[in-house]
């Protein structure tokens, strides 16, 4: 990976972290996403998918 491809990557899952930990996600998500972490929208997209991932397994293995 190129260092530009891994800041984008490691911001992607920064912000699935974040949007997993989050209590009561934010309406529309993908907006919110881009204002906070300055993603793409396809970015913003991969990062739901990933928090949505965490939290599956957050709540299969505690």
């Amino acid at each position: 990976m190129t260092g530009t491809d891994h800041e984008h990557s490691e911001t992607v899952t920064i912000a699935a972290q974040w949007l997993a930990d989050q209590r009561d996600p934010p309406h529309p998500i993908v907006p919110e996403l881009r204002s906070r972490f300055g993603l793409s929208a396809l970015e913003c997209c991969e990062a739901i998918s990933r928090a949505r991932q965490m939290t599956i397994c957050r709540k299969a293995f505690g």
